[in-house]
């Protein structure tokens, strides 16, 4: 009875190994929906004199993205590339800002640290939203990074339009180009 059981596991091991209708992972699979191509590196400029708040242009929504680093507690901070519907809009790097005008509809969000901070980092986050005419969105990358051991780590979430503004005028605005 061992003998027949041990041998209907091995051949149970056997055909799952060979299921070729599964497709094989990919990089674009395992990649959040809003980022772009993983080798777009951004240079950044950030200027804590201007603290642009704009209105949405015409049938357009506005989403201002923020790098929120008050409990990054180490140096250099990262830059933090984001991303909208898979390609990279802009970056910026520690507390700061930068703003883009959106059509309505559901958008795919990523933030995405650009360089390595360490190992066992958690260095991409995403979330979706839907953005409605003349609708003014903040995100903020959270970046956290704890000296006395815990992980580094960047949380994306929804800030209350107060919170943002409030943000901003504190936060240096942000400008970035693609790397060539």
């Amino acid at each position: 009875m061992k003998t027949a059981f041990a041998f209907l596991l091995l051949a149970s091991f056997s055909f799952a190994q060979n299921d070729v209708s599964a497709p094989p992972p990919t990089t674009a699979s395992a990649t959040a929906a809003g980022c772009g191509q993983a080798d777009v590196r951004f240079e950044v400029k950030s200027d804590s004199q201007q603290h642009p708040i704009v209105q949405p242009e015409d049938g357009k929504a506005v989403l201002y993205f923020m790098q929120d680093d008050a409990e990054f507690l180490s140096r250099p901070r990262p830059t933090t590339r984001f991303g909208v519907d898979g390609e990279w809009v802009g970056a910026t790097n520690a507390n700061s800002y930068f703003y883009v005008s959106l059509a309505p509809g559901v958008h795919h969000l990523c933030a995405s640290w650009q360089s390595f901070v360490g190992f066992g980092v958690e260095n991409t986050a995403a979330a979706h939203f839907t953005a409605d005419t003349g609708g003014v969105y903040f995100f903020s990358a959270q970046d956290f990074w704890n000296r006395n051991g815990g992980p580094a780590n960047i949380k994306f979430v929804p800030i209350d339009s107060d919170e943002g503004r409030l943000l901003a005028s504190k936060f240096s605005f942000s400008t970035s180009k693609p790397k060539k």
